[in-house]
């Protein structure tokens, strides 16, 4: 299957230049992909690229990944509302080198003439000054065609910088300097850099009579409409330190039927038979999570190792078991990284000096019931666990109900869990 062909049954493709896909048919192409420096570690809505550049290589393509050195000084104005803020040399370092290790994880970078190759646009910025920049490159686009670029027309009304209407520019540059110096005829991306990228292949054409070709990938939404990467608690990373393996497993197993339905084509390795066979059986029994359970251990493996995987699982059967004993096998750390700040409390340790009854620790102390009466109200219906027991109006906690001395698991219907801890 050819690499269009792929993106295509995998709902990922958007648009490409005339001639794009016979070129990928007639050899071997290398393309690029540029990421942005503004973190140490690239989030899930940086893997549908990252895929796009798999694949690119599973079809024998040779992939390129742009870190932007440079183009982080100047922020990319596409689909934002404001300005960024300009990161310093240091703090692109650092990102830059963040997003290499990872980035490694996923291409090949020993195959031979496809092998993954990953460059820095301030390699070739570095020392171009502006005037010869102006002269070099400027000259060859017009105002008015920058001024077509839906990522500018969105922007003045409120009002855009020097700095960001330059972008294109410099995005484009970086098209031609690997056009004329690493062969490279494809740039990608998400839909949103449609007008970045063509004013790359324009350059090639006005500067150098050459042909460029472009093509980019869906951007994707949850079904809600609500922004895919992010959680309730803000980004997924990719990097444990940022989010933790459990919490990653989590995110991809919290996916809505119809999200989970999209995210399987586009971010599992997995063929088209078995992707639709796991399909089927999730129209057929939707209640059993198969693609959910699918998506959550094949990307965990992937983005940390199989026995993170092994701990995020084990930790998920804890969690949502039916023993304590078995909750008390989970370790201080593990036991944090399972529960978001919005569902942490933190106490007082002199809060469990003396015993403490149940709707006050929950309904006064902590405020997981926004009362005291819809506290009792949930008490008495049988519907809070502490430490998984089951709580009731007589129930009383003291320092010695505290696991590892400083936490209690409230379970507050069948699913939501709370962690109260006592610093």
């Amino acid at each position: 299957m050819s690499f269009v062909e792929e993106l295509k049954w995998r709902n990922m493709l958007h648009d490409m230049i005339p001639g794009t896909e016979e070129l990928l048919r007639k050899e071997m192409v290398s393309g690029y992909i540029g990421f942005d420096p503004t973190s140490d570690s690239l989030g899930v809505g940086n893997l549908v690229q990252v895929m796009t550049l798999l694949h690119f290589q599973r079809a024998g393509h040779k992939p390129i990944a742009l870190v932007g050195g440079a183009t982080g000084m100047v922020g990319d104005p596409s689909g934002k509302s404001q300005e960024r803020n300009l990161l310093d040399a240091e703090a692109l370092a650092h990102n830059l080198a963040g997003q290499k290790k990872q980035l490694e994880k996923f291409l090949d970078f020993d195959c031979g003439k496809n092998s993954a190759e990953i460059v820095n646009n301030y390699d070739w910025f570095r020392e171009f000054g502006f005037l010869d920049f102006i002269r070099e490159v400027g000259k060859h686009i017009s105002i008015n065609y920058m001024l077509a670029k839906d990522s500018v027309q969105n922007r003045l009304e409120n009002g855009m910088s020097f700095t960001e209407f330059s972008y294109q520019l410099v995005q484009g540059y970086d098209f031609y300097y690997l056009w004329k110096n690493k062969g490279v005829k494809l740039q990608m991306g998400g839909s949103d850099q449609w007008g970045n990228i063509v004013t790359g292949t324009e350059l090639i054409r006005k500067k150098e009579g050459g042909e460029a070709f472009a093509l980019t990938t869906q951007l994707i939404k949850k079904a809600d409409g609500t922004k895919f990467g992010k959680s309730e608690n803000g980004n997924i990373f990719l990097d444990a330190s940022k989010t933790s393996a459990y919490k990653f497993y989590q995110f991809w197993m919290n996916a809505a039927d119809a999200d989970a339905t999209n995210y399987i084509r586009i971010f599992s390795l997995k063929e088209r038979e078995e992707i639709e066979a796991l399909e089927q059986q999730h129209r057929e029994a939707a209640h059993l999570r198969i693609l959910q359970k699918t998506l959550a251990e094949e990307i965990t493996q992937r983005v940390h190792s199989e026995e993170a995987l092994k701990r995020a699982k084990e930790t998920t059967d804890i969690l949502f078991g039916a023993s304590f004993d078995d909750f008390k096998r989970l370790g201080a750390e593990e036991i944090e990284d399972a529960f978001g700040e919005d569902i942490t409390f933190g106490l007082d340790k002199t809060v469990f000096d003396t015993e403490i009854d149940a709707i006050s620790l929950l309904g006064e102390k902590t405020l997981i019931f926004p009362s005291k009466g819809e506290a009792r109200r949930s008490v008495q219906g049988n519907g809070v666990s502490i430490n998984k027991e089951k709580a009731s109006i007589d129930s009383r906690y003291s320092a010695k109900d505290l696991l590892h001395g400083k936490y209690l698991l409230v379970q507050k219907g069948k699913k939501n869990y709370y962690l109260i801890v006592v610093r």
